[in-house]
């Protein structure tokens, strides 16, 4: 996907660093004129970012929760994480999934300020306002089977509570399968999505999509999700996306590393939001009642229906009371 000028001009004014550059530079390093470089400063002032400008010696990006590329990556503590930031996609799996079919290398990762199309498990839509959240895709190539995916998905749900915990001090919790709880509102959903090699059945590429309310939209959160959505950071609290977003990489890379050992699996359990409570389990058949027991080896929920009834799910929705 293209980036606009004003994303170009963002970014080199972050590889600058507090250095100073000037209307000519700035235009030859992106390619457009300086008139569309001034306005591209002005549209980024205008969206918060802090930027002096000094004639004679151009402009320089002072200060600001600024999501870029050099912000998350001299945050980070591992290796071999690719990334490319943007203030609006349609959504950061669809971007990634492109990405992998052109053939880009484990790694690559996809974070926006928005997304205007974003997706959620079973064709929902996912909320994505601008600004307020961190939305992420991560492409990984795993040597795995079609049915490991499903590690992906948990051991990235362990990985962002860590994360959420690191920088904002709040406890997370799991709902099976892929939502991340705090305060009891949801604040992050997970959506993995596999493509199958044709000649092994194995896994081809994986994208796996994140999304983080980290502060609570203007108004509040669409009436549609209003009673279960929620913010990692309570309302008056300022936080950054890029330690953020590095904090959820630096976790989920040695989780990811070592998916086959499942590493995480005790934790995913002990940090379930369903053990023990009475559920909603939705099925093609219909809704039936039942208490979530546990989640197995497998990373599937196991559940015993009113009658005494026990079932092992692989997928599916489940719903409970907060």
């Amino acid at each position: 996907m293209m980036k606009t000028v004003k994303e170009r001009t963002r970014d080199a004014l972050l590889a600058a660093k507090g250095r100073f550059l000037s209307g000519g530079e700035l235009a030859r390093q992106i390619g457009v004129s300086r008139s569309a470089v001034w306005k591209a400063v002005k549209a980024l002032s205008a969206d918060g970012y802090e930027i002096r400008s000094v004639t004679g010696r151009g402009y320089c990006l002072t200060a600001g929760d600024v999501l870029s590329p050099e912000g998350i990556a001299r945050l980070l503590q591992t290796a071999g994480w690719m990334i490319e930031t943007y203030d609006t996609v349609d959504s950061t799996n669809r971007v990634v999934k492109d990405l992998a079919e052109r053939g880009a290398p484990e790694g690559a990762v996809v974070v926006a300020k928005q997304q205007t199309a974003g997706r959620g498990r079973r064709g929902r839509s996912f909320v994505s306002p601008p600004d307020t959240g961190l939305y992420m895709s991560l492409l990984l190539r795993p040597d795995a089977a079609a049915e490991d995916a499903l590690f992906i998905t948990t051991a990235a749900a362990v990985a962002v509570c860590r994360a959420i915990e690191r920088v904002s001090g709040e406890a997370a919790q799991i709902k099976w399968v892929n939502d991340v709880f705090c305060r009891g509102k949801k604040v992050c959903g997970i959506l993995t999505e596999a493509s199958l090699s044709a000649e092994s059945g194995r896994l081809d590429y994986a994208v796996l999509g994140i999304g983080v309310n980290l502060h609570e939209p203007p108004g509040g959160f669409p009436p549609a999700v209003a009673a279960v959505a929620g913010s990692v950071l309570p309302a008056g609290e300022s936080g950054d996306r890029c330690v953020l977003a590095a904090a959820i990489l630096d976790e989920f890379s040695p989780l990811y590393a070592a998916l086959s050992e499942r590493t995480f699996l005790e934790e995913y359990r002990a940090r379930s939001l369903l053990r023990g409570r009475a559920v909603t389990v939705c099925l093609p058949s219909g809704d039936r009642a039942a208490t979530a027991i546990g989640v197995d080896e497998r990373c599937r929920l196991l559940v015993r229906f009113d009658g005494g009834e026990e079932q092992t799910l692989s997928s599916g929705d489940v719903s409970i009371k907060l």
